[in-house]
């Protein structure tokens, strides 16, 4: 167990290292960042003297060398465009992101997974094709268009639930969260569906074609033709064994809810880090692009751990390996 974990810890840290070298590789040829941050009248003299102060005149290694110890102090360095630190900006966005991140997890997760297994074991059935039929919408549709027609639909014609933002928060330290308040309620529950939509949807085809594959297996004719009631074959002999490659699939589709989270958050403009690595783009904020993408390739990186540590707890085989 402890050179599986060791292993997987090593493997973790070359992943960031990997994504924090292209990251900034990456974002070195964007564009000028000096140009977004000064005006017309500003002189040679003045541009060259704000370049030397940033750094960006030193070598390539040497810059990069710079990032990977600021980074690992969690010092992102100095917005562009905010003339703040980054840390304080991902700090303030964050409890935005990880909140809609939560809920649409949740949503994904507690109707996915019923849903899998009711058209499982009920193929033929009404409510399955039409579950099957809103899989297929919520597969096909863009998130964007999925979103949009929200908005049309509860935002501007029934006037329900509020289009844009993320309603009245209160600060707990640092914390601010929209939990406690009516209106942050509200204005999550659009955003939210529309995030956790694609991937309800993805859980609920997963969870159903493991279910089926699992009933045809053999072990599961033998239950039967031993007289096990049907409720303990489903949820005691097949849930059980669908549930280890899926947790394995759910685990990474659920961390990328915080990296689609860009999309759902510029529609509805939800102030988190999402919507903040949009603006970044769009004038060239180098410190805060490539903290971002640090910043989720980690959350990658210890979401995949979590779902290796699982796999191993629930799969015998690999503990016999092991061994």
């Amino acid at each position: 167990m402890l050179s599986f974990i060791a292993q997987r810890l090593i493997q973790s840290v070359l992943v960031m290292l990997t994504v924090a070298l292209i990251a900034f590789a990456m974002f070195r040829y964007v564009g000028d960042p000096i140009a977004s941050m000064v005006g017309q009248d500003t002189t040679p003299e003045q541009r060259a003297q704000l370049r030397e102060q940033l750094g960006l005149d030193d070598p390539f290694v040497v810059q990069y060398a710079h990032f990977i110890a600021d980074a690992v102090r969690g010092d992102f360095g100095i917005s562009y465009r905010h003339r703040r630190p980054v840390s304080e900006l991902l700090e303030e966005r964050m409890p935005a992101t990880l909140e809609l991140s939560f809920v649409s997890a949740v949503m994904a997760l507690v109707l996915g997974i019923p849903m899998g297994i009711y058209t499982a074991l009920k193929r033929h059935g009404v409510l399955s094709k039409a579950f099957m039929a809103i899989s297929l919408a919520g597969i096909s549709l863009p998130t964007f268009l999925i979103g949009i027609l929200l908005i049309l639909f509860f935002g501007v014609q029934l006037r329900w639930l509020p289009s844009f933002g993320r309603g009245d928060v209160v600060s707990l330290g640092w914390w601010t969260t929209g939990f406690l308040t009516k209106s942050g309620w509200l204005a999550l529950i659009m955003p939210a569906i529309t995030l956790a939509l694609f991937q309800m949807t993805l859980i609920m085809r997963l969870v159903r074609a493991e279910m089926l594959e699992v009933l045809r297996a053999d072990f599961i004719k033998f239950a039967r033709a031993r007289g096990l009631p049907e409720r303990l074959i489903n949820f005691r002999h097949a849930l059980k064994n669908t549930m280890v490659p899926v947790i394995t699939i759910t685990g990474l589709q659920l961390g990328s809810i915080i990296a689609f989270a860009i999309i759902t958050e510029t529609v509805f403009q939800w102030p988190g880090m999402g919507l903040l690595f949009i603006q970044a783009i769009s004038m060239v904020d180098i410190p805060v692009m490539a903290a971002y993408l640090v910043l989720i390739a980690f959350m990658f990186v210890v979401i995949n751990l979590i779902v290796d540590l699982l796999y191993f707890a629930v799969d015998p085989r690999l503990r016999v390996q092991s061994k």
